[in-house]
């Protein structure tokens, strides 16, 4: 059974979304049409808000909805430590843990000369100025633990090499409450290339 263009549309362009296939997209629209077109009305604000006002940050490419973003308006977090991540999803989980305080750079990605994207496409010479014109001490390259990701982090540590900046790597290994039996051979080799001393 058809139904209207209209109906379709939404259909469609709710399977845009990560992991929302056919039937999702019909269940959400059906959701929207049948019992929550005010919910529905809301949505359409917002993202149509959101699409047109959001932008990233001129300073550390963060989604923002002004020049700079809420972090890198707080004075406190011009520590000298700056911690690179892939994405705005990375930067709050960090901020969720809430132990680090000093400032960030989103790569908005990372390398991958297969797809295409070069330096210039996640704003490596963006982060290479600001660590210069900031004075950073110590670059933290937070990039996920993939190829892609390391190789990334690789890259950018060599660019630094010899400025006098400490680069350091987020440490990777077996997670708390985990077994080794069930730990992948890459996550191991980490965790023994990180091993320290068990201090008091």
């Amino acid at each position: 059974m058809a139904f209207s263009p209209l109906v379709d549309e939404l259909v469609d362009s709710l399977r845009c979304l990560p992991g929302v296939g056919q039937k999702t997209a019909q269940r959400m629209a059906f959701h929207l049409l049948e019992k929550g077109r005010g919910g529905g009305e809301r949505l359409a604000g917002a993202l149509a808000a959101a699409m047109s006002g959001v932008r990233r940050c001129e300073s550390c490419q963060n989604f923002s909805d002004t020049p700079l973003c809420s972090l890198c308006q707080q004075p406190d977090r011009r520590t000298g430590t700056l911690c690179v991540v892939e994405s705005p999803s990375d930067l709050l989980a960090i901020e969720q843990a809430g132990d680090y305080k000093g400032g960030y750079f989103v790569l908005m990605g990372h390398l991958s000369p297969i797809d295409g994207i070069g330096p210039d496409d996640i704003g490596i010479e963006l982060l290479l100025r600001r660590v210069s014109e900031e004075s950073v001490t110590e670059l933290i390259l937070a990039t996920n633990p993939t190829v892609e990701g390391e190789a990334t982090a690789h890259y950018i540590a060599d660019r630094l090499h010899g400025t006098g900046v400490l680069t350091t790597r987020l440490a990777h290994g077996i997670p708390v409450g985990g077994e080794l039996g069930y730990v992948d051979g890459f996550t191991l080799t980490h965790a023994f290339r990180g091993r320290k001393p068990l201090t008091d």
